[in-house]
């Protein structure tokens, strides 16, 4: 990638209403640092949103080692969030790591492949966690290309 090159993809997550849940369990689970958090009250554009949301989470930034997440509480519908056909990459770089982040998010939630070596890293795994987000946690091997 250049240096002029600004473009930036960036994962962003709705939690219907569960977004303070969420950025604890993130902050527990993977030692995230909340950067930024606006809530509905704070929108500087008012009559945007109803009273009934006025403390649900407008937009977050959390930073989980040298990435940051984008996440909110959307709508605010409520109900189960479905995060289908989207998976989150979790490189860190030990096995030992990768245990400990993945034991602290599949806490609530259900474990679809265990950790495990692979042809491309000492230590894969996939898990759902207890809001429906699909993680992958894995060690960086540093033979792959």
């Amino acid at each position: 990638m250049s240096t002029t090159d600004n473009k930036i993809l960036q994962p962003y997550l709705n939690f219907n209403g569960r977004a303070e849940e969420a950025i604890e369990f993130y902050k527990s689970a993977l030692g995230a640092e909340v950067v930024m958090l606006m809530r509905f009250k704070d929108n500087p554009c008012p009559g945007q949103s109803s009273p009934e949301v006025a403390e649900k989470v407008m937009h977050a930034n959390l930073r989980i080692g040298g990435s940051h997440l984008l996440l909110s509480d959307g709508r605010c519908m409520g109900g189960a969030t479905e995060f289908k056909g989207i998976s989150l990459s979790f490189i860190v770089p030990t096995v030992a790591e990768s245990e400990k982040y993945f034991s602290a998010l599949a806490d609530g939630g259900e474990v679809q492949m265990p950790l495990e070596k692979t042809f491309f890293s000492p230590s894969f795994g996939m898990v759902e966690d207890k809001f429906g987000v699909c993680w992958m946690v894995l060690v960086q091997d540093a033979h792959a290309n």
